[in-house]
């Protein structure tokens, strides 16, 4: 994918994925939340050129995430400068997940039994955490999103027999809406539910003026990858993550 679209699409997931605390170093774009999940709480780059001052500026941002009590967590992608890894390996940092980042242009279908709620409501919640590990930070976030979203979201919510099945979350910016938080209960599996939602998504995007749907995914998530090609995601490109645990930090005098 040619830089210029990766950047589009970074961009797009800045917005969906809002920290309350975010500032930029030169290229890089810094985002604390609550430690809860790892697009809210990194760095990432936007701009692959020459950066002659790497390695000053990385020093700066662990400082940033060390009196913030964080993880110093960089995300790589296309956009870093030359030379990125390379100084974090040297600094000691561990692999992170490597993800895809998928999208494309989905078949919308009209759902009746999909609602789009105006947030994480309880039983959304209760959905999404079938499926993921739901610790007090990770939950803090999610019902923080609200507050902080700035463009069109969508809390999607799938019942089946009446009972609350399948959830996601998405958000429209411009051409471009972001799914998230994609879950289905486990004694709903196997039912179609998840491309049901996926496509009911792209319905309400459409009405929201979107015509590209995209998403990450663990790139050792076969179920789910799978999915997104049926559909018609695909692979744009892929990001993984550099971590560093957060070290003792004194104050300057």
């Amino acid at each position: 994918m040619p830089a210029r679209d990766v950047a589009a699409l970074e961009r797009a997931c800045l917005t969906a994925l809002p920290a309350p605390r975010q500032a930029f170093d030169g290229p890089f774009v810094v985002k604390a939340f609550l430690g809860g999940t790892g697009r809210g709480n990194a760095v990432s780059s936007l701009d692959p050129s020459e950066d002659p001052g790497l390695p000053a500026r990385i020093a700066r941002i662990e400082a940033l995430y060390t009196r913030l009590g964080l993880p110093t967590r960089f995300r790589l992608t296309p956009l870093d400068p030359p030379g990125l890894e390379a100084l974090l390996a040297a600094r000691d940092y561990a692999e992170g997940e490597e993800s895809l980042v998928l999208s494309g242009a989905v078949p919308p279908v009209e759902d009746p039994a999909v609602e789009v709620l105006a947030g994480p409501e309880p039983d959304w919640m209760a959905v999404v955490a079938t499926a993921e590990y739901q610790g007090a930070a990770r939950r803090a976030e999610k019902l923080r999103m609200p507050e902080l979203l700035a463009a069109t979201g969508g809390w999607l919510l799938l019942r089946e027999d009446g009972v609350a099945a399948a959830c996601l979350f998405a958000v429209v910016d411009g051409p471009y809406c972001g799914f998230f938080d994609l879950a289905v209960r486990p004694e709903f599996r196997r039912r179609g539910l998840a491309e049901r939602l996926v496509r009911a998504t792209a319905a309400w995007a459409a009405g929201q003026g979107a015509s590209i749907l995209w998403a990450q995914v663990a790139s050792t998530n076969a179920a789910s990858l799978a999915l997104q090609a049926r559909v018609g995601l695909r692979e744009a490109y892929r990001y993984r993550y550099r971590i560093r645990p957060p070290k003792a930090f004194s104050s300057p005098a």
